[in-house]
């Protein structure tokens, strides 16, 4: 199926569309707060919002004030995309009726049912969504943490990270060498390390055709793997290097003030150093009591309402479910279960079977853009893939284009999804 900014709306207003009216049960109105404005947390503020149709009070907690996806900014590094393309405002979200209120969500009372501001204000709800994306694992790569982020950039949450290594890229000296630490699973994106280095081989490529690329990888295999090596050998031919964990990709440190990089034990001196490290769900699950000895938050398969509390939902890249990828489509397509849950317990109108879905997309070169997807349901312990496809190699080069196109589509009617 060709998927574009229409399809993907029609589909979401389908949805919606199903839903039965809402009733509010009782006097007062229920009380939902979200914490973290993105993809997921995004996502199931406005649709509790606009399709409870008042009946229930939401409040989204996000310090930002406009949020910078994390999807497309490898395109905005090769230059296929614009930095503010990635920027979406909260404006849209507000008119439905949703308060925004930019702060930092620094506790939760779930005996109180309350989330503690830093602002020292008390929000207090009935239903709670967690939503915050991922952290970084301190000391798992040694020699960095985020003190160094200015020098090795990890430019995994998108925003003025991604800004810095484009910069970086574009300045690098003549012949010098580009080195990616990859993380271990699981993490953010799964396709993504390797999207990265196909556009920053793209960049220099045109710019500094001279220079290397090295990637030091702790994972035996990952992502889309044959489709990247083949378009590398294909457009990049001799540039891209990886290092996996028979050759000492696992044993890793960074000095950052020398810019240098020690694979087992070897000394490697590096221009430019993109360090993504080992991932966690966002502190405040953690502070909030949600995460266990993994870093992630367990979840319930049917619905993502916490292992923890039944009155509290984790979804996105902070929750452990099984077998989705963590992904912002993800996020969107587990945000629309959970809205419906949490305005059927609410507001007593129907709450229908989850059904989850992913799709990610990967520009390797100009017009060459390949994909990995799967359908979900819930199993009895954990969310299962039950049928998947991915792009395969050899494909001709107009379905490649139409893939990539595919993907602007598909860009264009997720954030109109989520941010209105």
């Amino acid at each position: 199926m060709i998927l574009n900014r229409r399809s993907f709306l029609g589909t979401a207003t389908a949805a919606s569309a199903a839903l039965s009216a809402p009733m509010a049960l009782g006097q007062a109105k229920p009380r939902v707060v979200v914490i973290g404005g993105g993809s997921g947390g995004g996502t199931v503020a406005r649709y509790i919002a606009k399709d409870s149709n008042g009946a229930v009070d939401v409040t989204l907690i996000e310090p930002s004030r406009k949020y910078y996806t994390c999807y497309f900014s490898n395109l905005y590094l090769g230059g296929f995309w614009e930095f503010d393309a990635l920027g979406h405002d909260y404006g849209n979200i507000a008119r439905l009726g949703v308060n925004v209120i930019h702060d930092w969500a620094v506790g939760v009372d779930r005996d109180a049912q309350t989330v503690a501001l830093a602002s020292g204000e008390q929000v207090s709800y009935d239903r709670l969504v967690v939503a915050p994306g991922i952290d970084f694992v301190e000391g798992s790569v040694p020699g960095w943490d985020v003190s160094q982020q200015s020098l090795m950039p990890h430019a995994y949450k998108s925003g003025t990270q991604a800004q810095l290594l484009k910069h970086q890229i574009e300045n690098m000296r003549e012949g010098g060498t580009f080195c990616m630490v990859a993380p271990p699973n699981p993490y953010r994106c799964p396709p993504g390390p390797g999207e990265r280095v196909s556009m920053v081989a793209h960049v220099l490529s045109e710019i500094n055709p001279t220079a290397k690329i090295l990637i030091v990888d702790p994972k035996e295999n990952y992502s889309k793997q044959a489709l990247f090596e083949e378009g590398w050998e294909r457009h990049y031919p001799g540039m891209v290097t990886r290092i996996g964990p028979d050759f000492g990709g696992e044993n890793v440190e960074v000095r950052p003030d020398a810019m240098e990089v020690i694979i087992d034990g070897v000394v490697e001196a590096v221009d430019v150093c993109n360090v993504i490290p080992a991932q966690k769900a966002g502190k405040i699950a953690e502070l909030a009591g949600l995460t266990n000895d993994s870093g992630w938050a367990p979840v319930l398969p049917a619905d993502m309402r916490s292992r923890m509390d039944e009155n509290v939902f984790v979804l996105g890249d902070a929750s452990a479910q099984g077998a989705m990828p963590k992904s912002g489509y993800s996020a969107n397509s587990q945000a629309k279960v959970v809205a419906n849950v949490i305005r059927g317990e609410l507001t007593g109108s129907r709450i229908f079977p989850a059904r989850y879905s992913n799709t990610c997309w990967s520009l390797i070169a100009t017009n060459d853009g390949v994909k990995v997807g799967a359908n979900y349901e819930a199993g009895e312990d954990q969310i299962e893939s039950v049928s998947s496809f991915i792009s395969q190699t050899g494909e001709d080069a107009e379905l490649r284009q139409q893939t990539y196109e595919e993907s602007i589509g598909w860009y264009n009617g997720i954030v109109a999804d989520i941010f209105g």
